[in-house]
């Protein structure tokens, strides 16, 4: 099954001085276990598309269906849609409260009705699953790092058990270390369970490394919805809407104009060190260095 989006609109403050279209017109399918990747520059529509997904905000017109049901209808259990679609809003640490780690990530699956045991096994899961060490189960969460404490949050969403993660910014304010780490863990979670993920982001290469699909939001609209390296093809493009592309790309593009005939398709870094080291031995050096070994 899948998420469906059919024309959705949503305008901030309608019929007032201070009206806002937020999205305009979005018509999306989200199937099952993609993770995607969604960029966009500030205003652009990306929040406000993800807190559609899980209805914490209902649209101005337009249909959204979820396993094929309306999250409209008047009967429909809007409640346990936000159990199946799961949310983690930027800077998740601010919404840490309990006394110790172990009783903050077992506060969501306790809310669903479920007995103690499947609380606390499901508690336990989700930890292991995002790398925190279990020696920090019982310590309060306001004595972990910034890293740690996304951890603590991003768990406390998967002992839900959702079918469906969206991450806002996840990786905002952390050094280069925590953000491969917090990465690494989330990409880990969605090969092992089959898990549909949406990342926000504003950074590059991380959209560029993780995801098999960007979508590209523009004044509330989706400007690209394609694989990664069809997106950033268009990095002039994206430069004109306030994006750019990885810096890997740029660098691909200006060894192609200096003469060395790289795949400007490479995007991550890992892709360009090999596509740079095919060329040159292809080419019997760099430009202007014949004869030399590399």
């Amino acid at each position: 099954m899948s998420i469906i989006l059919d024309h959705v609109n949503y305008i901030y403050e309608k019929d007032t001085p201070l009206e806002r279209k937020a999205l305009d017109d979005i018509s999306l399918v989200i199937p099952d276990g993609q993770f995607i990747g969604i960029i966009g520059h500030t205003g652009s529509g990306k929040s406000t598309l993800m807190q559609h997904l899980n209805g914490l905000i209902r649209a101005t017109s337009g249909s959204i269906y979820f396993n094929g049901e309306d999250i409209y209808d008047r009967d429909y259990d809007r409640k346990k849609l936000r159990s199946r679609v799961g949310l983690v809003f930027q800077y998740p640490e601010h919404q840490l409260f309990e006394i110790d780690v172990f009783r903050d990530v077992c506060f969501g699956p306790k809310n669903l009705g479920l007995d103690r045991r499947e609380v606390e096994l499901r508690a336990y899961d989700a930890l292991r699953r995002v790398g925190l060490p279990d020696e920090l189960f019982y310590q309060s969460p306001f004595e972990l790092s910034g890293g740690q404490k996304r951890r603590v949050a991003i768990a406390g969403v998967l002992a839900m058990k959702p079918e469906v993660l969206i991450l806002d910014e996840p990786t905002a304010g952390l050094d280069p270390r925590g953000r491969t780490e917090i990465l690494e863990q989330i990409k880990k979670l969605q090969r092992e369970t089959g898990m549909t993920v949406l990342l926000v982001s504003h950074s590059m290469e991380d959209v560029a490394e993780y995801v098999d699909r960007i979508l590209v939001m523009n004044q509330g609209r989706i400007l690209y919805d394609d694989a990664p390296k069809a997106v950033f093809r268009h990095y002039r493009e994206l430069e004109e809407v306030g994006l750019a592309a990885p810096q890997a790309a740029y660098i691909m593009h200006d060894l192609r104009e200096r003469g060395l005939p790289v795949n400007t398709d490479a995007i991550t870094v890992e892709e360009a060190a090999e596509e740079i080291a095919r060329a040159v031995r292809a080419a019997g050096g760099l430009p202007g260095m014949t004869g030399q070994r590399i």
